[in-house]
Parts: C-alpha cells; structure tokens; sequence
C-alpha cells in the first residue's frame, strides 16, 4: 500500500502587503477531496504540519464567502469532520522521516503563503521527496510551498520544471488582489519554474515527471488522481 504525506498548514492568518492580519486556512475542498481520493485508491495517508499544530479550515471555504454552493461546502464539511481525528493529531513536520513515504501532497488556502512556503523543514523533505523520485503534489495556493525547497547549492529544486499555480489574474479576480503579500505565479518564475496557468478558474493540472500540479479548487479532482496515477502498486 503506497504511504503519502499529506501536509497541511498550521497558520490560521497571513500578514497582507499593509501589514494587517488576514484569517486564512486550508481550502476545504482541496483536503477533503484530496483525502478522499487517495483513500479511494487505498493510499495510506498521515497528516502533518509544522509543529504538528491543529490546522484550521478557512471558514469562507465552505460557504457563498468564498465563491462555494452551500450544498457542496455541507459535503466537504461532512467529510472533514469524518476525518476529525487524523486533522486533529496532525505529525509534526520536523519527526516525520520523507523516507517513509512514496508522496507529498500539499492543499491550499491561502495559508500556506504564511509558513509552508519557507519551512525549511518542509523544503528538506521536498528536496529529498524530488531527489528520490517519490511523488509531489501541489495544489492552487498549496503550490507556494514548494518555494521552501532549495539544493545543497541553494538553487531552487523546482526551477526549470513545468507546472501550475492559483494564477496571478485569479488572485486579482477572486482572491487578496493587491493585498497579497505576493504572487505566486510571479514569485515561481522569478525563482526559475516555467509556470504555465490555464485561463482563470478552468480545470488545470500540469504533469512534468513526478511533479504534479493543479491551478485552483476547480483542479481539485484531477490533481489528487493524477498525483494517485504516479504511485507505486
């Protein structure tokens, strides 16, 4: 059975470009279904964040706050509170071994912008996840945790690799707009990736390799199979 490590933040608020306080979590529909595929495929999943602090779901995840049909946020709710138990008593990133594991998922929301993006502690199982050919996934805001991840030479693990993000037009339309304390896509391709978004809010996901990777909440689905696509049976 194929183990995955499925991180998670533990911030429950982002510092904006003004440098005020932004509630934030993890996107609802991006756990759940996550879960819920890879489960479905028979993946054994842990569940980990930095300090193995109890992540917080992003309440406008699951309502007409955040652009999600009520129906559909009751259900991913539903499935979380299903899993209370494995979000609750999240490892803690800096005892996991990334040798136990065939993969690394990573869900967004805004928070990971807070802290997954230079946990260094990530960045070393990232690094050591792409080095030994295990999988990688990352999805919409999730994406910026891979900037936590340098060689032993300091270059960016992912540069010159293809792959998508929760796009800059996206954050102008629908998210923090010129609040956010950066772009993703911008900051990915300053660091050396090839970022290549769909157009905004279309069902995106990149595959280079064992990197793979979906563009927002509507990329959820196909995100979490093609990442099951490339584990080991």
């Amino acid at each position: 059975m194929p183990r995955v490590l499925l991180v998670l933040s533990a911030a429950d608020s982002l510092e904006l470009a003004d440098g005020s306080a932004h509630p934030t979590g993890f996107w609802a529909e991006e756990v759940a279904v996550a879960h819920q595929v890879l489960t479905s495929a028979g993946v054994d999943i842990d569940i980990a964040t930095p300090g193995g602090v109890r992540p917080t779901v992003d309440p406008i995840s699951l309502d007409e706050r955040g652009g999600v049909d009520p129906e559909e946020g009751k259900k991913h709710g539903a499935y979380l509170d299903s899993i209370r138990t494995s979000l609750d008593t999240p490892l803690a990133l800096d005892d996991v071994d990334g040798l136990s594991y065939d993969g690394i998922f990573l869900p967004g929301g805004h928070a990971p912008m807070a802290d997954l993006a230079s946990d260094a502690t990530l960045g070393r199982l990232l690094d050591g996840a792409e080095a030994g050919g295990s999988v990688v996934g990352a999805l919409c805001h999730g994406v910026a945790a891979l900037l936590s991840a340098n060689g032993t030479d300091g270059a960016f693990t992912f540069a010159g690799r293809r792959l998508t993000a929760f796009s800059d037009e996206e954050e102008r339309q629908g998210g923090l707009g010129d609040a956010t304390p950066y772009f993703i896509e911008a900051k990915l391709r300053e660091r050396g990736a090839t970022v290549t978004p769909g157009a905004p809010w279309s069902n995106t996901v990149v595959v280079d390799g064992r990197l793979v990777t979906g563009q927002n909440p509507q990329s959820s689905r196909e995100t979490a199979e093609r990442f099951v696509e490339l584990l080991p049976r």
